[in-house]
């Protein structure tokens, strides 16, 4: 995916030119429905933006309900990156954009869609996408992709936000339990997926099944996207030690590392050092990818005070549309904090007791996420928080340097 930006060319972005010469063209014909389906389960390719979810089974479901219901559907490009810690993404929005539109195009064409629409919160990135949308000629055949900038929340990549905001809706999560492949983008069945996805979508087109196997592990083929410790973007076949990748870009995994970002598992050190880039060992450790943020925190840097930083975060950042988000997370982030400051044993109790009551109750999968966060923290860091809680307010005694990326604002 990354192939042209990697010194070898001297380019930081790939125009249509450039993007031609170094990927070659997408396949001609273009696959059908049937074709494009056999490709997305020959090579197992999953959904890039948290879940993991198959595509091809999006793709069916997608077609399905199209068809049940006699009209043309949607595809959606899902560039939001709420994840502070992640950048995978807008690397992609911003260096090799086509590679992103051809995927798009080429599911668009295989569904028969009706419209295209490339969701995004920056300005930089929507301005990329529109650069690379007026190089393409006019009568491209399909339905013209148009960009679409939402406001830069957390909860905006959720599908039913997404798709909300990009019909002109409030991007927030509606809460009900109607998949957007019945019902997504104005109502029409929608194919949504995350910008990698349909990156890699266009690579395993060009390469066929067989060569996209080449890389990765035989049961998960291909490479991966991360962000690493928030400020380096990698591109990795799967089955590699997170150490090693760690290691290659002058970073270890200090005292623990968060995999999947920060609605992710925290890891501790030995254990994160050997953990593969791979779907199925990492579920086994309690963890995902989840958007390919892997963040090692430093060594001199308060783990308490990190976490109750973005436990703060994530409560500010919920849709306030449902009992936990309103009221439960933020309980969750001032009972953490009061453990911080020397809460005693009843505050990590506390602490443990709202998680518990957080999660599975939500709305959307957002106050899971946060609870996930915080727990995995108290069982990796439980000597530091247990030094904070019992009336030690040095705690740990190193002090809290923002080590997890954040956004400007309160911290």
């Amino acid at each position: 995916m990354l192939a042209g930006l990697d010194g070898s060319t001297g380019a930081a972005r790939l125009g249509l030119a450039g993007h031609l010469a170094v990927h070659g063209p997408p396949p001609v014909p273009p696959p059908g429905a049937d074709a494009l389906l056999a490709l997305a389960e020959a090579t197992d390719l999953r959904g890039r933006g948290g879940a993991a979810f198959p595509f091809a089974r999006k793709l069916r479901a997608v077609r399905r309900a199209a068809r049940r219901r006699g009209v043309r559907p949607a595809v959606v490009v899902n560039g939001s990156e709420g994840e502070p810690a992640s950048l995978k993404d807008r690397a992609l929005l911003l260096r090799a954009p086509h590679l992103v539109l051809d995927g798009a195009l080429l599911a668009a064409g295989a569904l028969g869609a009706a419209e295209v629409r490339v969701g995004v919160t920056r300005p930089d990135t929507e301005a990329s996408v529109r650069s690379a949308l007026a190089e393409r000629p006019p009568g491209t055949a399909g339905a013209r992709p148009r960009v679409v900038r939402l406001p830069d929340r957390f909860v905006t990549g959720e599908s039913t936000a997404l798709a909300g905001g990009l019909g002109q809706a409030p991007a927030l999560p509606s809460g009900r339990s109607v998949r957007v492949s019945d019902s997504g983008l104005a109502g029409l069945p929608t194919l949504l997926s995350n910008t990698e996805t349909f990156a890699q979508l266009a690579v395993a087109a060009r390469l066929g099944a067989r060569g996209y196997a080449e890389a990765g592990l035989p049961a998960e083929p291909g490479t991966t996207l991360l962000t690493l410790a928030g400020h380096t973007v990698l591109e990795t076949p799967t089955g590699v030690p997170l150490g090693a990748l760690l290691e290659r870009c002058g970073l270890d995994t200090g005292q623990g590392v968060l995999v999947g970002g920060y609605h992710g598992t925290w890891l501790a050190p030995d254990t994160a050092r050997w953990a593969a880039v791979s779907r199925d060992e990492l579920a086994l450790l309690g963890a995902s990818l989840g958007a390919g943020a892997v963040l090692p925190l430093a060594r001199d840097s308060c783990p308490a005070g990190e976490t109750v930083r973005v436990a703060r975060w994530l409560a500010r950042e919920s849709a306030g549309q449902c009992g936990p988000c309103v009221l439960g997370l933020p309980a969750l982030a001032e009972e953490l904090a009061a453990v911080a400051e020397g809460g005693g044993a009843g505050a990590l109790e506390a602490v443990r007791d709202r998680a518990h009551a957080v999660a599975g109750r939500g709305a959307c999968g957002h106050p899971d996420g946060a609870a996930r966060f915080v727990v995995s923290a108290l069982e990796v860091f439980t000597g530091d928080f247990a030094a904070h809680a019992h009336g030690r307010r040095r705690g740990c005694g190193r002090p809290v340097r923002g080590a997890l990326p954040l956004p400007p604002g309160p911290s």
